[in-house]
């Protein structure tokens, strides 16, 4: 199969869909790939890296969509990609589509197959390859939140940590998945005071039993998480709904029983945000403020760490990606029922039930 992995052109996304050392198992197994010049700078790998284990280097990213049978990339395609997009390519990506009825309308048009990294699904309900980005992103919220509570930035002045004869300071996790245990994790190491609120009573079980006594759990439900972010410096939105918009658990009316200064960072903007007054910022420009509540919602969050990012993502991918090059796409989806979860849109038809549902279709 021919593979073309194109530069992502997202704001500020440094990640490359495959490292060289994914595109050498490739090539070692009898497929051409090519690489958009540039592609890899900002995640450490240049074109010589790819040359060197036989990947074939393109100037544009025209070149790249116009030459391959499959795509494998980072993020969705952006609106100067839908053009570029082949009926009957595949395409191998973050899609979130529930966030985007554009990309949704686009991706149909196109008629390409579009396989969705977040809706691969194994046995046991996991998501094998939106767990390393989950880590990355909940561990990023920590180090996000924590810098954007300083006061210059208009936070409330707190260091989570605190410091011997001041408290220290309070983080409110919503949702006990990945990114919640992650972003928990992160938090109670900077010694703050954690509650995380879930409705799995199961999640809520682990998290007691594998976190320290600084991190607490609750049900989650309005009553409490009206309570709680009232006293809470930050809160970390990680509800995840597979391949469906988060539900708000936070409206705009709560706004005004936060503290001035108060951070939230909505991890689940990918889906729609969990916050109602949640709308996708960038790297570039990644706060807004509103009722004094500091938001900060970027949609790219492991974009700012591309090399650890794209290392992990290759890890996961790169098993999937081999089988659907060697026994094509419905092969493939037919063989492995995790793979074949991920079948968003074949040939202009959606075939996920949760993006009908988001828009009523």
């Amino acid at each position: 199969m021919i593979i073309g992995v194109p530069k992502e052109i997202k704001n500020n996304e440094s990640r490359v869909g495959m490292t060289p050392a994914g595109v050498f198992e490739l090539i070692k197994s009898g497929h051409t790939v090519y690489v958009q010049s540039g592609a890899g700078d900002g995640s450490g790998f240049l074109n010589e890296d790819y040359q060197q284990v036989g990947a074939i280097i393109l100037d544009t990213i025209g070149q790249v969509y116009a030459m391959s049978e499959m795509i494998v990339k980072v993020k969705e395609p952006i609106e100067e990609e839908y053009s570029l997009v082949q009926e009957g390519q595949v395409v191998f990506t973050y899609f979130h589509f529930a966030s985007s009825e554009a990309l949704t309308a686009a991706m149909l048009k196109s008629k390409a197959i579009c396989i969705a990294y977040e809706t691969v699904e194994d046995e046991d309900g996991t998501l094998p390859l939106l767990t390393p980005m989950s880590e990355v992103a909940g561990r990023m919220a920590i180090q996000q939140g924590a810098k954007y509570l300083e006061k210059p930035v208009k936070g409330k002045g707190v260091l989570l940590g605190g410091v011997p004869g001041v408290a220290p300071g309070k983080v409110l996790v919503l949702g006990a998945g990945v990114v919640g245990i992650q972003a928990a994790k992160m938090a109670a190491g900077l010694g703050a005071h954690v509650t995380i609120l879930d409705v799995d009573m199961k999640r809520l079980r682990y998290v007691n039993d594998v976190m320290p006594p600084h991190v607490v759990t609750e049900f989650s439900n309005e009553f409490n998480i009206r309570k709680h972010i009232k006293t809470h410096d930050l809160i970390v939105g990680g509800v995840l709904l597979k391949g469906a918009k988060a539900p708000k658990l936070i409206t705009k009316d709560m706004l005004k029983d936060m503290h001035p200064g108060t951070v939230i960072v909505d991890v689940a903007v990918d889906q729609g945000g969990c916050v109602e007054t949640t709308k996708p910022t960038t790297h570039e420009d990644p706060i807004y403020i509103i009722d004094d509540v500091v938001h900060y919602s970027v949609a790219n969050m492991p974009g700012a760490v591309p090399y650890t990012s794209t290392m992990a993502l290759t890890n996961v991918t790169l098993p999937y990606v081999l089988k659907l090059a060697n026994l094509g796409w419905e092969a493939a989806c037919s063989e492995n029922q995790s793979l074949n979860k991920g079948l968003n849109i074949i040939e202009g038809e959606v075939v996920y039930k949760e993006i009908v549902e988001t828009f009523r279709w």
